[in-house]
């Protein structure tokens, strides 16, 4: 009896035990034990976002669509109410803009909120965010396709023009080389002075025989004038003189032409009212496929393991950077310790203002890069690199802002030059403090760890 008492004391409390840790799971899932604050943002057309859709800061989740309201009138906007987690606050500034993103091209829809700029203000609580209407794929599509057919129907009116411009010249021209053939082979008054021997026999005569008489000198003179006639009805400058207007005059044409084709590409393809080029906007779009697919694809193979997927992240190295605060990376056995490479980079070796005042790499900073790289060898490509920004200046939220600023370009110029797979390279933004052990105290630049499993 004891012993049955015993075994159902230990059955209730493993339930009671499972069900408490399932409570927690659901709970840390969802972000119920965590701390948040209120922002709102306002669409014409939310295409797709609903209550508890996503809402990323800087790519990485950061809550949810609270709740929606619907407006009175077709002129009114949709308000939305967007419950962050407050460790992100620091990112979020007065000027920062929302926009709808979706995961791949036919994927869940999400908010994203935009990092604003170092130098503005943290958004208050309850405050009121920019947004951006979505780009729509099929309408760009569209516009894209019309574009073309519009410079394929001009291009081939140019070339019709063209083409009769050509052939003006072209008949003209024969008609010119005609005249000049005729006069080389002796055709005409004019080709019988150049050629007929006899007739310039006649002229040397005449002239040495012009003191000796006046009559003989009035009618070589009257035979010289009925030539010059005959020249002069022929009209042979004129004919020169109308070729060259319509040559010039066609040239004009096709000038013309051209510069309204490079007029219309040059609205198609210029910003919108946000600033945003059409170009910018198909890389923006192109950028989110790219990730998309490769978060299906780590959600493929990691559907092929079991015991909550534990397996997949152990072998790929680490856990999803964005489930990590920095206080949590500084202290994590798999990232943080010092056994792993690490490449310590200094931000006055890396970067520089850009002409518009933007952080950017040097070719200093791209030259360190390189031999970074080249120095971990070809082992590099096969573990999972973790960039660590950090940054020394300002407030505590101007720091986060910039060390996240500065991780992220050196991340997009490996991507851009090296074979790293973009879920293979993350992002971690520390301001001044390393994790303990790592042989500095504080730092301003970058440091590239390769997180090798020792």
């Amino acid at each position: 009896m004891p012993r049955r008492y015993l075994a159902v004391g230990i059955f209730i409390i493993t339930g009671t035990a499972l069900f408490a840790l399932g409570i927690f799971l659901v709970g840390s899932r969802h972000e119920a034990f965590s701390h948040h604050l209120l922002l709102y943002t306002e669409f014409a057309n939310l295409d797709g976002v609903t209550k508890g859709s996503k809402v990323q800061v800087a790519g990485m989740d950061a809550g949810q669509v609270a709740r929606i309201d619907v407006p009175d009138s077709p002129n009114g906007r949709f308000r939305v109410q967007m419950k962050v987690d407050d460790r992100f606050h620091g990112l979020v500034r007065t000027d920062s803009v929302v926009t709808v993103d979706t995961e791949g091209v036919v994927g869940n829809t999400f908010l994203t909120i935009h990092t604003g700029s170092p130098s503005a203000a943290i958004a208050q609580a309850d405050s009121v965010l920019q947004s951006k209407p979505p780009v729509n794929m099929s309408d760009l599509l569209t516009n894209g396709l019309g574009i073309m057919n519009d410079a394929d129907a001009t291009l081939k009116q140019v070339g019709g023009k063209l083409n009769v411009a050509l052939d003006g010249a072209n008949v003209a021209i024969g008609n010119a080389n005609d005249l000049l053939v005729g006069l080389k082979e002796g055709r005409g008054p004019a080709g019988m002075l150049l050629r007929d021997e006899k007739v310039a026999d006649q002229i040397r005569e005449t002239v040495s025989t012009v003191q000796a008489t006046t009559s003989n000198l009035k009618q070589a003179s009257a035979g010289v004038n009925s030539i010059v006639a005959d020249v002069q009805q022929r009209q042979l400058p004129r004919k020169l003189d109308d070729t060259m207007t319509q040559i010039h005059s066609a040239s004009t044409q096709a000038n013309e032409t051209i510069t309204q084709v490079h007029q219309s590409l040059t609205q198609a393809l210029g910003p919108d009212p946000y600033g945003v080029t059409a170009g910018q906007n198909i890389s923006q779009s192109l950028s989110n496929v790219n990730v998309a697919t490769g978060n299906m694809a780590e959600d493929t193979e990691a559907l092929k393991h079991n015991f909550f997927l534990k397996g997949f992240f152990n072998r790929r190295g680490y856990y999803t950077l964005s489930s990590l605060s920095p206080e949590e990376y500084r202290h994590s056995k798999l990232l943080a310790h010092n056994r792993s490479p690490r490449i310590w980079l200094e931000a006055d070796a890396l970067f520089q203002q850009g002409p518009h005042g933007e952080v950017e790499l040097s070719d200093r900073g791209k030259h360190a890069i390189d031999a970074a790289v080249v120095s971990s060898g070809d082992s590099v490509f096969a573990h999972p690199v973790v960039i660590e920004g950090y940054a020394d200046a300002g407030t505590p939220a101007d720091a986060l802002a910039s060390s996240y600023a500065r991780a992220q370009i050196v991340r997009n110029y490996l991507e851009a030059r090296y074979p790293f797979a973009a879920t293979n390279v993350g992002v971690i933004p520390l301001s001044e403090t390393p994790p303990p052990g790592v042989g500095h105290d504080r730092w301003s630049g970058v440091c590239i760890l390769v997180a090798e499993k020792k």
